[in-house]
């Protein structure tokens, strides 16, 4: 079963069970986690932003995570055999390389004003990302003991969430520093009045984009000069003891791992489209009654709750059984999802703000229980967890089309049905192939 025991690591190091200590090589990691939650969360502004610029109704902004999303679907593979061909620290350097070079395309685009151009870079830029994920994140699984690696990349994916937290603001103090306006606002402008603001409003993102790249090759040239412990996956066991990679030819023959990727998909899929709406779901009269620019810095507390949680799972899940605490929490967030729909006011606006709190332990925590034991094919595995994280592109277009119809306010119901599939995995699912081992 794949269930976490009390941890007998030394409080504040990991080690594996031969004593070697990797708290240097993790410290250096959670620089890679904090610039992806950055990265990935500054969308939540890029979207109500390139909305105003390019006048935008809410499926066509959605394209923004469908492009970035979509690109963990189809590099996704490609990354798990690269890492398994040159290693985990070079996949972690080519990715920070191919990162920075999207946040670099971010500059012409903005010259342009072209939305295909911006859609471009976000995809050469997730690109980066989704390989920075197929190598960090099972890398920090396997760097240490197995029972505790669900603590482990907790606490690293903590370090995500504070960028996640910081960038919201960031980005509605940099990009959204000007009110950003209306549909009916901009069809009532004069023509050449309504370009100069978009040609203004799209220049925003040029600086910030441009120190991005420069921190993520700052990254890239540290991790290259520092020396990571060389792990093989291969060398993995369960947490319930021994590996389970003799039992299939390919990581395709796990239930855990296909049902913990439908998890993946459903997560990333409800955390993203609601992260994605925030702003535009505050700024309603019914809701927060604020202008985007006040509502971009409350999505800093959905996005902090996930990182506070993340902090006190890396404590609990060595107490307490992750599958049992991932469905604790997914049946947390469809509550409170319920009651953002059905109220108003103060009561909607806190109630989907503080769902960012239960999200918190739910990727890491599906994450090492669907590779929980797959030695060799750990590789793999990651590459199709982190393929399943097209589910941020599919269900923000999904929920966007039905904004469109039915409002914002109603479209949150698909995040409901996501976090009932992760109760069951988090009380079924997840124990398919380790439970017959």
């Amino acid at each position: 079963m794949a269930s976490a025991a009390p941890s007998t690591a030394t409080k504040g190091t990991y080690s594996t069970t031969n004593g070697t200590n990797y708290t240097g090589a993790l410290t250096v990691l959670t620089s890679l986690f904090f610039m992806w939650g950055f990265i990935t969360c500054l969308n939540d502004i890029l979207i109500p932003h390139l909305k105003a610029v390019f006048d935008l109704n809410y499926t066509q902004a959605m394209l923004i995570q469908f492009t970035f999303f979509t690109a963990y679907f189809i590099v996704s593979l490609p990354s798990g055999y690269l890492v398994e061909k040159v290693g985990y620290k070079s996949g972690i350097i080519i990715g920070l390389a191919t990162a920075g070079a999207g946040c670099l395309m971010f500059y012409p685009a903005a010259g342009e004003r072209s939305y295909p151009i911006f859609l471009t870079a976000l995809f050469v830029l997730a690109s980066g990302i989704t390989l920075l994920q197929v190598a960090a994140n099972p890398y920090v699984a396997i760097l240490g003991k197995p029972e505790t690696s669900s603590a482990r990349l907790n606490l690293t994916q903590a370090f995500n969430s504070l960028g996640t937290t910081i960038a919201p603001y960031f980005g509605a103090l940099v990009i959204l520093s000007q009110a950003v306006k209306t549909t009916e606002e901009l069809a009532v402008m004069d023509p050449e009045a309504k370009s100069l603001y978009q040609a203004a409003e799209a220049a925003a993102v040029q600086n910030p984009y441009l120190g991005l790249a420069a921190a993520l090759f700052v990254i890239a040239v540290i991790i290259a000069l520092f020396k990571l412990p060389k792990i093989e996956a291969a060398d993995q066991q369960s947490s319930a003891g021994g590996s389970l990679d003799h039992h299939h030819d390919s990581a395709w023959g796990y239930r855990h791992l296909i049902l913990g990727a439908v998890g993946i998909f459903v997560y990333v899929g409800a955390e993203v489209s609601i992260g994605s709406f925030l702003v535009n779901y505050l700024s309603l009269p019914e809701i927060g009654n604020m202008v985007e620019s006040e509502a971009g810095k409350y999505v800093s507390f959905y996005w902090g709750g996930a990182m506070v949680g993340r902090f006190a799972g890396s404590y609990i899940l060595t107490r307490i059984q992750p599958g049992k605490v991932l469905a604790f929490n997914a049946a947390a967030a469809a509550l409170l999802v319920i009651v953002t729909m059905l109220t108003n006011g103060q009561v909607a606006m806190w109630s989907v703000l503080i769902i960012g709190l239960f999200n918190s332990i739910m990727f890491p925590t599906i994450f090492t229980l669907a590779v929980d034991g797959l030695g060799k094919h750990t590789g793999q595995g990651s590459g199709i967890l982190c393929m399943a994280i097209v589910g941020g592109a599919l269900i923000p277009l999904f929920q966007g089309m039905l904004a469109d119809q039915i409002g914002i306010h109603h479209a949150f119901i698909l995040p409901v049905l996501c976090y009932g599939f992760i109760v069951y995995y988090g009380l079924k699912g997840h124990k398919a192939d380790l439970a017959a081992a």
